[in-house]
């Protein structure tokens, strides 16, 4: 699903997530509206991918940990969750 490279995948992400929570538009002024239902649609999304997806975001989180509150982390992994449920389609 993701190319070996992942330096254009979590540059996407940030700008996505920078975005999502009130910060500059970058995200859609250079790629659009996100659509991710429609961005993942071609991509075999399963149980098992979503939850690998989450474990990843959660060690991702776990490692930026001392830099949020618990308010912020508690709404992360609120908001990965939901989201990681959604582009299901398998």
């Amino acid at each position: 699903m993701y190319p070996t490279d992942l330096t254009e995948s979590k540059r996407h992400l940030t700008l996505f997530l920078v975005q999502y929570w009130g910060g500059p538009d970058h995200y859609m002024r250079e790629r659009g509206h996100p659509r991710l239902r429609m961005r993942h649609a071609p991509f075999r999304i399963t149980k098992q991918a979503r939850d690998a997806w989450i474990a990843a975001m959660g060690t991702a989180l776990a490692g930026v940990r001392s830099e949020l509150t618990d308010e912020e982390f508690v709404e992360l992994n609120s908001y990965f969750d939901m989201a990681a449920s959604q582009m299901r389609n398998v």
